[in-house]
């Protein structure tokens, strides 16, 4: 997980995230979006959904990735000022109000099995 240097309202961990840009994926912004803030190189595994955030109003698309290489850092030092790697029992203690069902679902079946 990331930490922005600027919160979203009670946002402030949360996954790599950015805008989608014209003629882009979903799935190849979520690529996108790792490299330029972790320098992590994840491929893109599963949509898992859209929705409008409840905190935000922004609408999000979320897409499961797994790590191929590279070793995830705060690289974006503009947008990020921390990067935690955090098992499935920490995410709590870095996302109080809870992750979007799709995704939580998701990490659930993954992380566990």
């Amino acid at each position: 997980m990331v930490r922005r240097r600027v919160s979203e309202g009670q946002l402030s961990w949360q996954f790599p995230a950015g805008e989608i840009e014209p003629g882009e994926a979903p799935e190849e912004a979520a690529v996108r979006e790792t490299v330029e803030e972790t320098g992590l190189n994840v491929a893109a595994v599963k949509l898992l959904g859209e929705r409008v955030h409840p905190k935000t109003g922004r609408l999000m698309s979320y897409t499961a990735c797994e790590a191929v290489s590279g070793t995830a850092t705060v690289v974006d030092t503009d947008e990020l000022d921390a990067l935690a790697w955090v098992t499935l029992t920490e995410i709590p203690q870095y996302v109080p109000y809870g992750l979007f069902e799709p995704v939580q679902a998701h990490l659930d079946a993954s992380l566990t099995s």
